[in-house]
């Protein structure tokens, strides 16, 4: 009878701890100071037991330069805006940037869990800080909105719907440093490719393709990128069609533009068109590959062998050279 007691204890204190756990939620709570960090957030479930098809987070003042990592099968939209003060980036004041990400079209069955990646700097915020990230989980015409935030003095865990939170602590030194990386809003990251050293080159007709490099991955990123010049030196136009790699389960190209302050990412399943006597770059923040299901993290220095199919000129194969992060 003890032992029945016992277990059934148990259970029920498993149940409220994951009731309590349910809601949307920050792997790691904890930020520190002036320090670039990979805020990952936590989809635990859907909504009422229908899949989740988008996700939107709204990010908090003292958040700044966020680049969201893109997710295989999900849109990306960044939405920008005014920060409500100057934000130093090396030396130059920054006064705008992301303050929304959304990820959409998406379909994370509640029988699974998933987390959604954001990397930003936390500037400006003083230790001791709680910094709240509300999110609006979508599932077709449900909404879940966790966005409540706790007053001061007042116990969060009462809260139906707790927005994530990040609680800013003293020092740099949190286990992240990529300090380096802040400030790189992707609509201005296009002049890094120009300056990266020329990767591998190859011929194919009157196609030329140059420059070939791929960007190391952070710890825990499931997703590479890739990039080159392809300069088309004939009279006829071409499309990239199709791009495979021993290093990845898929590979596929994709396009980033800003419309309307929001910048958006879409899958180019029709191909890269490469016009006659045109040169067309795939660079951070434009054109690009996106490396699925790698079969290992990226790392500077090592190489990506690739082959690109074009509609007219056929197969080519290309050695993508392994930059640092930052794509240098």
């Amino acid at each position: 009878m003890k032992t029945a007691q016992t277990l059934g204890l148990a259970a029920a204190f498993s149940f409220a701890a994951t009731a309590a756990s349910a809601h949307v939620t920050f792997l790691d709570a904890e930020a520190p100071q002036e320090a670039t960090i990979l805020a990952t957030l936590q989809v635990p479930h859907g909504c009422d037991g229908k899949p989740t098809n988008e996700v939107q987070v709204k990010l908090p003042e003292g958040f700044v330069f966020a680049k969201p990592q893109p997710k295989a099968g999900w849109q990306l939209e960044v939405i920008k805006g005014d920060y409500k003060k100057s934000y130093d980036n090396h030396g130059t004041p920054v006064k705008s940037g992301a303050i929304e990400i959304r990820w959409k079209g998406g379909n994370l069955s509640d029988d699974f869990y998933d987390t959604f990646v954001i990397q930003g700097k936390v500037s400006g915020v003083d230790a001791g800080t709680s910094l709240a990230f509300p999110v609006t989980q979508l599932c077709g015409d449900t909404v879940e909105a966790w966005d409540q935030v706790a007053a001061e003095g007042s116990d969060p865990h009462k809260l139906k719907s707790p927005a994530p939170v990040l609680t800013v602590v003293a020092g740099s030194d949190h286990g992240h440093g990529h300090d380096d990386m802040a400030g790189m809003d992707m609509s201005g990251m296009a002049g890094m490719a120009m300056a990266a050293p020329a990767g591998d080159e190859a011929k194919l007709g009157d196609l030329e393709i140059s420059g070939a490099f791929a960007k190391a991955m952070l710890p825990g990123q499931p997703v590479g990128g890739g990039f080159f010049t392809i300069k088309n030196g004939g009279n006829s136009d071409d499309t990239l069609i199709a791009v495979s790699s021993p290093n990845a389960g898929e590979v596929q190209m994709h396009e980033m533009k800003t419309e309307n302050n929001v910048m958006k990412m879409r899958e180019l399943k029709g191909g890269i068109k490469v016009p006659a006597g045109e040169t067309v770059k795939l660079e951070p923040g434009a054109l690009h590959l996106m490396f699925q299901k790698v079969t290992a993290p990226f790392k500077q220095g090592d190489s990506v062998p690739v082959t690109l199919t074009f509609e007219k000129a056929g197969k080519v194969d290309v050695t993508l050279k392994v930059l640092s992060a930052q794509g240098k």
